[in-house]
């Protein structure tokens, strides 16, 4: 709910990445972006929880009792595991359904709605000041956040084999890692998140609030 938002302040960062960073995409081309206006994001990924809530169905694959692909054991407390098997419209409908829901209660202020993030909005966000490939650091290890532990990760050198990585092989609770600099969970790990955009190469110069084009293949 509203308690859980975190104010993102606007501002200009470097999208994309160095080519020198390990394991990047092509099309990762650096450019300046400037978010013009702040907005709201949730601390948490949306959880199994609030999805039912709204939408009144729970599509998700890790529910209590479901058994881990790897060490994590079952699922005990789905409702606070994220939602997860949306797909973009699935996105865009709780979207839909959050803003006539909180503006029927008299909740949402006026000129305010619920919307997934731009791409570049995501990125500004779990970036969160840093110039780092993650908001960590230069290096993803075990225990920083909810991945495949045994292949850690390095911007300098790519991949790196660590046989005592923990991989859970399942959604965590929401919250679980620790935040970035501005308290936002899970922007490394634990499931994919949909942004607004359809997606595109990023584009050689600067620019200001940036979409993504009008249509597209499929969606960020």
């Amino acid at each position: 709910g509203i308690s859980n938002m975190v104010w993102i302040p606007p501002g200009t960062f470097t999208m994309g990445s160095p080519t020198s960073e390990a394991s990047r995409a092509a099309q990762e081309t650096q450019h300046q972006v400037t978010i013009s206006r702040g907005f709201w994001m949730s601390r948490y990924e949306v959880t199994q929880g609030e999805y039912m809530d709204v939408v009144g169905n729970n599509p998700s694959h890790f529910r209590n009792g479901v058994p881990a692909n790897g060490t994590g054991g079952p699922v005990t407390n789905e409702l606070l595991h994220p939602v997860e098997r949306v797909n973009w419209l699935d996105a865009i409908n709780y979207c839909a359904q959050m803003n006539e829901r909180e503006r029927v209660a008299g909740r949402l202020p006026s000129g305010y709605v619920y919307r997934l993030p731009t791409e570049a909005e995501w990125e500004y966000a779990c970036r969160a000041g840093t110039i780092t490939s993650q908001h960590f650091g230069n290096e993803l290890r075990s225990g920083m956040a909810n991945f495949y532990g045994s292949k850690e990760y390095d911007a300098f050198t790519g991949t790196v084999d660590n046989l005592e990585g923990v991989y859970l092989g399942r959604t965590t609770e929401v919250g679980r890692y620790a935040p970035n600099a501005w308290g936002l969970h899970d922007m490394h790990g634990n499931v994919s998140e949909w942004c607004q955009d359809w997606w595109t190469s990023y584009p050689a110069g600067p620019v200001t609030d940036p979409a993504g084009p009008p249509t597209g293949a499929f969606r960020v």
